[in-house]
């Protein structure tokens, strides 16, 4: 057999249904395998950044391990964009690069480029397999590391000759299970009695809770404290919960602003966050001030990475909250018949019909179903997304601006879409992220995904524009374009749109029409917005410059 069969074997071992990427000469023996082995489809993307964002968001939604899959050469280094993605958002990611036949190394071979060296950084492990026996042992290995402790993306280099080599036999390695970080019994119990001796604090939830809701909420219920999180960790909190008060940090809520700095709780309970610059409003030394500050985390390299800690709770935030849930019960505690009052929408927009970005978003929300799930893109409209739209349903909500890759949104809607296709999706995207992997529509009508990309058009770096304008006080007339018709462009490629260029444009049957189609359609939102975006101390940081 080839050396190449045993590692399609051991991936179909662990329930893996889908591959991202591209097809090529250096790794076309992996793909050739998958005629005989249908429990894998091949996503074949239009680029292989895109089809790494595509399988980093298969991975968070699927709760299952990602693959992703490049040629050696450039299309190892399209693919490093997405590593780093995964990395941050620690994502368990398998990136398969191929690599040269090993007797052409050195030799100046065509595509020939040693990427080991540079998946290191970012990635938990990164290797050139050197013997065709190897492939399928480090390919286990590989994923091994991705699933244990703190999840997160992996390389193996693969060289063709290797791939292609026959080999007697190999024996299919476990697949291996996720490994999770057990908090300590004794820590849990610290922390509860520490939690009943304050009696007034705040719960500060980041995306390293995702998969603990249930258990957050009957934590924060027993303790009658509210609940803020961080712009990544929108939506994981229903924002109708009588605890929730928003979004503290980049594009914020008023009142969860006045929670942290006025000063009345004196407990920071944090669950999940790594206390970066978009969770704390550009590190805002107010979050901490005189408070006692918990940090609960599966990574311990956090802890008082930025802000000093009292109390550390390492361990996985679904097993840690139970935990302290089954305590906090056992010392007496239930939840309080009194609730605090509803989320008051400080920042709740004015009642006004004006065409400007927040306006439409929140019009064009109002048809759409309410288990919509978004993944939205990075630009100055993810401001308004994240201070304005309502999610009311868990794990609805997708957006990366941890590392801020452009275009991230449309590959990673086609892997959400993937890994639950019976819910709808909408993507929010604007055309500068569009012009980086918009052809990805394409990827999303070939595999007949029902995805809504709704495009902000504003014929400029709008992010760009306005962050320029704040820091500089002038704007280079280059960051502004030709407006160019994504809908049109749409309609190029046989996939439904409509373009919206006033409020009177939005019509609830023409976006049900959009939704009532197989398959991927276009909204396209034609508008110039002047307004500052409300990406709250943001703005601050920006226009101090030059002062």
């Amino acid at each position: 057999m080839k050396a190449v069969k045993p590692v399609v074997d051991f991936l179909v071992s662990g329930g893996v249904k889908y591959i991202f990427g591209i097809p090529a000469g250096s790794v076309n023996a992996f793909f050739d395998e998958l005629y005989e082995r249908r429990e894998i489809t091949p996503i074949v993307a239009k680029h292989e950044g895109a089809a790494s964002y595509m399988a980093a968001a298969y991975a968070r939604n699927s709760g299952q391990l990602g693959v992703c899959i490049g040629c050696s050469g450039p299309g190892s280094t399209n693919l490093l964009t997405g590593a780093a993605n995964a990395m941050r958002e620690q994502l368990p990611v398998l990136f398969i690069t191929g690599a040269v036949p090993t007797n052409t190394v050195g030799l100046n071979a065509s595509q020939e480029l040693s990427v080991e060296p540079m998946y290191r950084p970012v990635t938990k492990y990164s290797v050139t397999v050197s013997k065709a026996e190897d492939l399928v042992k480090e390919a286990a290995k590989a994923v091994k590391i991705a699933l244990s402790g703190i999840p997160g993306p992996v390389h193996v280099a693969m060289p063709i000759d290797l791939q292609l080599e026959q080999i007697s036999s190999s024996e299919c390695p476990p697949f291996p299970s996720v490994e999770k970080i057990s908090p300590a019994k004794e820590d849990i119990a610290a922390l509860a009695g520490e939690l009943l001796n304050r009696k007034k604090g705040v719960l500060f939830v980041g995306q390293g809770a995702r998969d603990a809701v249930p258990e957050l909420l009957e934590v924060a219920e027993l303790l009658n404290w509210p609940i803020i999180t961080t712009p990544q960790a929108k939506g994981l909190i229903p924002e109708s919960h009588p605890l929730s008060k928003g979004i503290f940090g980049f594009a914020g809520h008023e009142e969860a602003s006045l929670l942290i700095n006025e000063g009345a709780r004196d407990v920071l309970f944090v669950i999940g966050s790594s206390l970066g610059e978009t969770a704390t409003n550009n590190y805002n030394e107010r979050l901490t001030a005189g408070r006692y500050v918990i940090q609960m985390d599966r990574d311990q390299t956090v802890f008082g990475r930025k802000y000093p800690v009292d109390m550390t709770i390492l361990g996985d935030s679904r097993e840690s909250l139970m935990l302290l849930a089954v305590e906090l019960r056992n010392r007496g505690l239930r939840p309080e018949t009194k609730t605090f009052a509803p989320f008051r929408e400080i920042s709740a927009p004015p009642a006004s019909e004006a065409y400007n970005t927040q306006n439409v978003l929140l019009k064009i929300q109002q048809s759409l179903p309410e288990t919509t799930r978004y993944t939205v893109d990075i630009g100055e409209f993810m401001s308004y997304v994240v201070h304005y739209m309502k999610v009311q349903t868990v794990h609805s909500f997708d957006i990366n601006v941890h590392f801020g890759a452009m275009g991230t949104a449309i590959g990673s809607a086609i892997g959400m879409s993937l890994a639950d296709s019976a819910r709808p999706s909408a993507c929010i995207t604007g055309d500068g992220c569009f012009f980086m992997h918009g052809m990805e529509i394409l990827t999303a009508k070939e595999y007949n995904l029902p995805i809504l990309f709704i495009v902000m058009n504003n014929a400029r770096l709008g992010m760009v524009y306005h962050g320029h304008a704040l820091q500089y006080k002038r704007v280079h007339e280059r960051f502004e374009q030709q407006p160019v018709s994504i809908a049109k462009m749409a309609e190029a490629m046989d996939i439904p749109s409509y373009q919206i260029r006033s409020m009177g444009d939005i019509e609830e049957k023409e976006i049900q029409n959009l939704l009532d189609r197989k398959g991927p359609a276009v909204l396209e939102v034609s508008l110039v917005d002047n307004n500052i975006p409300p990406m709250g101390d943001r703005v601050k940081f920006l226009s101090s410059f030059g002062k």
